[in-house]
């Protein structure tokens, strides 16, 4: 057997092994998934606007005027006159002075930690943010100090360990793969105290939480006082790409820096323009994000009612934590025959011991069909060997595999090193 070969045979072996499935069709509340109907219950599509007739018409209109792709790096040939306008939107609707488009989220976490912060400085992090914040760190030089899950004694803690080394906070407003949300008004105070950039990854929050959906950056009132905010186009708004809004000084410190965006051809004019079209939907029609939170609330009774511990889920993303990998591929499996699809979630993306099932809500379910979903997942975790009612295991999140850990410490947390 080659090496390749033996390391797939372990990946099977350990519950690891993945492989693409074929959804037939646009996302939507139900997909034709490998030939079977089934209710999708773990896309990002939280709006139902990535199959939405005015945006797919966008779209197709911008593919007609300015063509498919954008053809370079914005500094070279790609910022288009639509980059622009929907750069001018987002900004209006963040409440910042600009905004600045990447090619996706990745990118713009990548090229944000990079370019405000570097060697010599702290770079301090939630332990369970997402890999692109992770990488980000690695890639940017800076020491990195990973505080306990918003555990804002502990990052006070590391902030006063820096002496004054401190560079940049960095935290997902809404987990993605746990649906709760980080204490940004203390976060956002620590960083005045300690004069400390803040950036708040609102990946999952665009869209699902705030006054007509601006994110838990606005619900907290911190328009305009955190130093960045980077969000997605592909979550709530349906489409492809990212952005991060800001003041004009940090977007130009980004232009200048950010080797994400200055080595990487600009998001191709379709994809803006679907964004674009999708943001003025969610303001004209902010019901939907009230629709979405019924909906995610609908689901958490009902799971709630099965025997499943989703107590620690306050948004439109409910994980329901099995624990071993295998299991919960099992649990996935038998969902599925029953025509429910929700992903199973194993390690690396998250900690060992706490494979999960994760469930994410869009504002086009039904409430029968979240009703219908819950028991169909019941009845497949018992399938599968797994009881709901027993305790949940102790999450312990993989190592940031960083050389030169930057601060004498008590027992630092571990970093979830998702990928």
């Amino acid at each position: 057997m080659s090496e390749i070969g033996a390391r797939l045979a372990e990946l099977k072996e350990l519950g690891l092994y993945r492989r693409t499935r074929l959804v037939s069709g646009p996302q939507g509340p139900n997909v034709v998934l490998d030939g079977q109907p089934v209710l999708l219950l773990c896309s990002n599509n939280y709006l139902g606007f990535a199959d939405h007739e005015k945006v797919q018409q966008a779209a197709a209109e911008a593919a007609l005027r300015w063509g498919v792709g954008a053809g370079s790096s914005r500094l070279v040939s790609g910022t288009m006159t639509i980059h622009g306008r929907l750069e001018k939107r987002l900004a209006a609707f963040k409440g910042t002075q600009t905004a600045l488009l990447f090619g996706s989220g990745y990118l713009a976490n990548l090229g944000v930690v990079g370019a405000l912060s570097g060697a010599g400085e702290v770079v301090f992090s939630d332990e369970l943010n997402h890999a692109s914040i992770i990488d980000g760190c690695r890639l940017s030089r800076a020491d990195t100090f990973i505080y306990r899950h918003n555990d804002v004694e502990h990052l006070a803690w590391g902030l006063k360990q820096a002496a004054g080394r401190g560079s940049l906070i960095v935290t997902e407003s809404v987990f993605s793969m746990d649906g709760d949300v980080a204490p940004l008004e203390e976060i956002a105070d620590l960083a005045r105290r300690f004069g400390v950039r803040l950036v708040v990854d609102e990946a999952h929050g665009t869209g699902c939480l705030g006054p007509g959906g601006r994110g838990a950056v606005a619900d907290a009132s911190l328009e305009g006082v955190i130093g960045a905010v980077v969000g997605t186009l592909g979550k709530a708004l349906g489409s492809y790409g990212a952005y991060v809004a800001c003041a004009e000084d940090v977007a130009a410190l980004l232009v200048n820096s950010a080797r994400s965006l200055i080595f990487s051809t600009a998001p191709p004019p379709p994809a803006v323009a679907g964004a674009l079209a999708a943001l003025e939907l969610l303001e004209e029609q902010p019901r939907r994000v009230e629709r979405l939170q019924a909906n995610a609330s609908v689901l958490r009774a009902e799971l709630a009612r099965e025997g499943f511990d989703v107590a620690g889920s306050s948004t439109q993303i409910v994980p329901i934590i099995v624990g071993d990998a295998s299991t919960a591929m099992r649990v996935c499996e038998a969902a599925l025959e029953r025509g429910v699809f929700a992903q199973a979630i194993r390690p690396p993306t998250v900690p060992p011991g706490t494979s999960r099932l994760r469930l994410a809500v869009m504002a086009t379910h039904t409430k029968e069909e979240l009703r219908e979903a819950a028991r169909v997942l019941g009845h497949a975790a018992l399938q599968a060997g797994f009881r709901p009612a027993t305790a949940m295991p102790v999450a312990v999140a993989q190592e940031h595999a960083r050389p030169g850990a930057p601060l004498a410490s008590a027992p630092p947390p571990r970093h979830a090193d998702a990928a």
